[in-house]
């Protein structure tokens, strides 16, 4: 049986460790959702807080807060 390998991102280039795609990928996105279920907040100050990682590591910025923040706002 395989095992869970968490969708992580790989600095500097925020790409996930797992599959490859921009960071946070979809199944991030899913497993952050469910581990914030209950303080979306935390989760915004939590991506906030990497995108402003993110944006030391990456050179072209354009397109970062689309990346990180708007998927985690209530619905």
């Amino acid at each position: 049986m395989p095992r869970y390998r968490p969708h992580v991102a790989a600095r500097p280039s925020w790409r996930c460790r797992v599959c490859g795609a921009a960071w946070p990928c979809s199944p991030a996105r899913l497993a952050l959702l469910g581990e914030y279920r209950e303080n979306r907040t935390g989760l915004l100050i939590y991506l906030g807080t990497l995108l402003y990682e993110a944006t030391g590591d990456l050179t072209d910025v354009n397109g970062l807060p689309d990346r990180f923040l708007p998927w985690a706002r209530a619905r």
